[in-house]
């Protein structure tokens, strides 16, 4: 990395905001990386290789409603009266945003944990109460297991 001092880039005798960086590549749509950084004050840069964070990834939409999101303490019914949309809205916007965060989204990942445990306690309970087999138990654990590990 090197340094600048009072360089030519950037404002100096002020504090610059500047725009928000886009986290994609206009062109292709690729993680961007951002190779300088600058002091708004004195002007002080560095030059490097520095990623951005996940947010970075995230559209001026998907902000504003993460925005409202986390403001609502994750109450979707607070989000709903906010934003003036629907449940199902609400949860496809959430899903996108998940999604662009890089983690899969409700639909794509199977059962939710809470879902998961719930239907293995059943399998259980019908093995303990002798309404299926050990064999028929054993079954329905595997297949539970591929549909929470996807």
């Amino acid at each position: 990395m090197t340094e600048t001092h009072n360089g030519v880039h950037g404002q100096q005798g002020g504090q610059h905001q500047g725009h928000p960086a886009p986290g994609q590549c206009p062109v292709c749509g690729r993680e961007l990386h951002v190779t300088r950084l600058q002091c708004g004050t004195c002007g002080t840069g560095i030059d490097g290789s520095f990623r951005l964070d996940r947010f970075a990834r995230l559209n001026g939409d998907q902000l504003a409603f993460l925005e409202v999101f986390i403001k609502n303490r994750g109450i979707i019914k607070d989000v709903e009266a906010e934003l003036g949309i629907s449940y199902p809205t609400v949860r496809a916007r959430l899903d996108d945003v998940i999604r662009a965060l890089g983690f899969p989204a409700a639909s794509e990942d199977g059962l939710r944990p809470s879902q998961a445990r719930e239907e293995r306690r059943q399998i259980l309970e019908s093995l303990r109460g002798k309404q299926i087999t050990a064999d028929e138990a054993a079954r329905r654990l595997a297949t539970l297991g591929e549909r929470t590990a996807s």
